[in-house]
């Protein structure tokens, strides 16, 4: 049987969401399990998505409006117990201080490099224990 992983994709930008499922593919390494997404583009939405369950990693876009991934990210580590790891889009290099501060366990520069952005998801993953079995 084949492993999953569940991410769940927060931007109010279609074209966003689809760049993250395009860079990830199947799954984002040989060793990560087949990914399945679920896409909110509302605040709202991704704290109900989390309530259910479920979720491996979040893909949150920091460009977001009007509640930006980084003030939600923030949000959800604190309000979340055990919060599955969170991937940041930041629009610029030098905003990576915010990732920092918003307590992100990873970030990536849009638009969406996917070299980058796969071997970045790939290694949350792995942190969750999720890698496909040889």
């Amino acid at each position: 049987m084949q492993a999953t992983a569940t991410v769940l994709v927060y931007s109010d930008d279609a074209n966003t969401r689809e760049q993250v499922r395009l860079a990830t593919g199947r799954r984002p390494a040989p060793d990560a399990p087949v990914v399945e997404f679920v896409e909110c583009a509302t605040a709202p939405a991704v704290l109900r998505e989390l309530d259910k369950g479920g979720i491996d990693v979040v893909v949150l876009d920091g460009e977001t409006a009007p509640m930006g991934g980084m003030g939600l990210c923030r949000q959800l580590k604190d309000e979340i117990f055990r919060c599955p790891p969170v991937l940041l889009l930041i629009g610029r290099p030098q905003d990576a201080w915010l990732a920092t501060w918003s307590r992100a366990d990873a970030a990536v520069t849009l638009p969406v490099e996917p070299v980058e952005f796969a071997g970045s998801l790939a290694a949350l993953l792995r942190t969750k224990g999720l890698q496909q079995s040889a």
